[in-house]
């Protein structure tokens, strides 16, 4: 079986998307949004160990990655679920699975809030979570900025966007050992794609979470009503999004299967080998 990842181009609308891809093009599928600040390099390594039963596509965000950064653009969580869904129905995808996380989280949602009866199942690891009393201390400091002006609240996050905060992200709560695994490659090729427009998308869309925290009841209403199938994969060890934001979706999803794995928010960097085989028996069973 060909596991190999596929790296394409597709235009959609007036963005020349990047995306990977790898399985057979009739296998079902797993649609796999990225977070910040990362992009689809992300699930470089997931992709090959599933590929032999399904048909894994990641793709990258406007203004991230190797996609285009128009000007013209939505760049915020509407703007990237509507992006989404003209990718999938571009490429004539109209059932999936659908991972998320970190950012990945908010803006696959509101994709499945869309249409929800193309969700075949949800995969959900150290996502961004629509339960505000279920948050780590890191936001805490996020949410500091929104007694500030718009003006001061943008110049204090724009002090965040600089490649050592983007090293801070992906080691985040790690201790030496486990951080000694996560590649510096991470932190360094981001980094590299960030360019001044992007730079002003990051502001924009880490400002928009205080817009965003009045949408949790509607991500949480998705959860309760449509009930998917759903897998809780999560590394505790995250600032972010400790153990207590992974059992908060239980309150939702009181039938979802929740595994917590020694690690923390980019457990495909340092837990691949336990994640698999929970992603491979769970879609086993939900989508073939």
């Amino acid at each position: 079986m060909d596991t190999l990842v596929r790296h394409r181009h597709r235009k959609i609308g007036n963005i020349d998307a990047f995306y990977r891809e790898a399985g057979r093009e009739d296998a079902p599928v797993v649609l796999l949004p990225h977070g910040y600040p990362c992009s689809s390099y992300e699930f470089r390594n997931l992709m090959p160990r599933l590929a032999d039963r399904w048909r894994l596509i990641a793709p990258d965000y406007p203004g991230a990655g190797y996609s285009s950064t128009p000007e013209d653009f939505d760049y915020s969580f509407d703007g990237y679920a509507a992006f989404l869904d003209q990718f999938v129905q571009t490429l004539g995808i109209d059932r999936f699975a659908l991972y998320l996380h970190d950012f990945g989280s908010p803006i696959g949602a509101r994709l499945a809030i869309r249409q929800p009866d193309r969700i075949v199942a949800l995969i959900i690891q150290n996502g961004d979570i629509p339960y505000e009393d279920a948050l780590g201390p890191k936001y805490a400091d996020i949410e500091k900025t929104w007694t500030l002006s718009h003006a001061d609240m943008r110049a204090t996050l724009a002090q965040a966007i600089k490649e050592e905060t983007f090293k801070e992200e992906f080691l985040n709560a790690l201790g030496p050992e486990l951080a000694a695994s996560i590649p510096p490659d991470l932190w360094t090729l981001h980094w590299s794609l960030m360019t001044p427009k992007r730079k002003e998308i990051a502001i924009d869309l880490i400002a928009g979470l205080k817009q965003n925290r009045t949408w949790f009841p509607q991500h949480r209403k998705y959860l309760h009503d449509h009930q998917p199938p759903t897998l809780i994969v999560w590394g505790p060890n995250d600032h972010y999004m400790p153990e207590k934001s992974a059992r908060a979706y239980l309150r939702d999803l009181p039938e979802a299967e929740l595994h917590l794995l020694d690690g923390g928010h980019w457990l495909l960097e340092t837990h691949l080998d336990e994640v698999v085989p929970l992603l491979r028996d769970f879609l086993g069973r939900v989508h073939t």
